[in-house]
């Protein structure tokens, strides 16, 4: 009769220190993670060690985890200021968003983490997940626990429409215990900008100088002005269009769509034929016949040649446009 009740306890207390044993290992790995998160201000910085450790099979706390390239020495030359740009713009944001999250009482805080893995510092990670292009971001939801969702695949995003920190606090919210606490801080340093401008622009000073009683002063600020909100900028704005796309294209399908990079393309079109427009108009009747002709054969064909390209641009947004000029 011993002999069968010590049979039957050695697989009981092995399965028992087993499950104390997990339960010991994961609250000392949920004690590590809050360490790290407490170091970075809210932000754990990760290597492949530390990713293993936050995406733990058994897990009773979520994370979000962006994937990001911050080096400035890596893509194409023409690419390599736009990629760099959307990358360092959007972890600006996480790094606000996991500053906010710090703030939150540590029943919620220490439930979610909010982690950051840039490509240097582990490839191994990126050639696993198969990510090829960022930044991306994933959130692995809770799988145990009050919070688990029966779900074990993260959920992979990636660049959200504009990717400001307000707008990926509310879709980031979704995933945490509570609403994530963000404030869009005050632009202090927009509005000293603004402030220094304004106060040299309407001083006496500049109002009675001659040149801002020139007229070509006044009709270049017209132009200007006109160029840049007619390519699109205000919309842009208002859409808090991201610079540029997902996949690094800069053309958004469609004409109700618009990335930031297409307002300075179409900007600078809208200079060249601006100028073409000037030259011809201020420039051209005052040479002499010979240059006359001349002149206005070349800045024709410039006007032709970059209204077929605007054509062509606006081609490529809508399939369906039917009209072309040269090209």
């Amino acid at each position: 009769m011993s002999n069968f009740a010590t049979m039957l306890f050695i697989p009981l207390f092995a399965i028992i220190s087993l499950s104390l044993t997990r339960a010991a290992a994961s609250a000392d790995t949920h004690q590590q993670l809050v360490a790290l998160a407490a170091a970075g201000d809210g932000l754990i910085t990760l290597d492949s060690a530390s990713y293993t450790l936050l995406t733990a099979a058994l897990r009773d706390w979520s994370a979000s985890i962006e994937f990001t390239a911050l080096d400035s020495g890596r893509g194409c030359a023409l690419c390599k200021p736009v990629v760099i740009y959307a990358a360092r713009h959007f972890h600006a944001s996480w790094r606000s968003i996991a500053k906010a999250w710090a703030k939150v009482p540590h029943t919620h805080r220490d439930r979610h983490f909010f982690a950051t893995l840039d490509f240097d510092d582990d490839r191994s990670v990126f050639q696993t997940l198969d990510l090829a292009s960022g930044p991306v971001f994933h959130t692995y939801p809770a799988t145990k626990g009050s919070r688990a969702t029966g779900k074990f695949a993260p959920s992979k995003h990636d660049l959200p429409s504009g990717f400001s920190a307000e707008q990926l606090a509310q879709h980031l919210s979704s995933h945490t215990p509570i609403p994530i606490p963000y404030a869009t801080p005050f632009a202090w340093g927009r509005w000293a900008t603004a402030r220094r401008t304004s106060s040299r622009l309407l001083s006496p000073s500049a109002l009675l100088s001659p040149s801002a009683l020139l007229r070509w002063t006044w009709a270049f600020g017209t132009a200007l002005s006109s160029i840049v909100l007619t390519s699109g900028y205000m919309f842009t704005h208002i859409q808090s269009s991201p610079f540029v796309g997902s996949d690094g294209g800069w053309i958004a399908r469609g004409p109700r769509n618009q990335f930031g990079q297409e307002v300075l393309v179409v900007s600078v079109f809208y200079c060249i034929l601006g100028s073409a427009f000037l030259v011809l108009i201020t420039v051209v009747p005052y040479q002499s016949p010979r240059r006359q002709r001349f002149q206005i054969y070349l800045w024709s064909a410039i006007i032709l040649f970059f209204y077929s390209v605007l054509v062509v641009f606006f081609k490529s947004k809508n399939r369906g446009y039917p009209f072309r000029l040269l090209l």
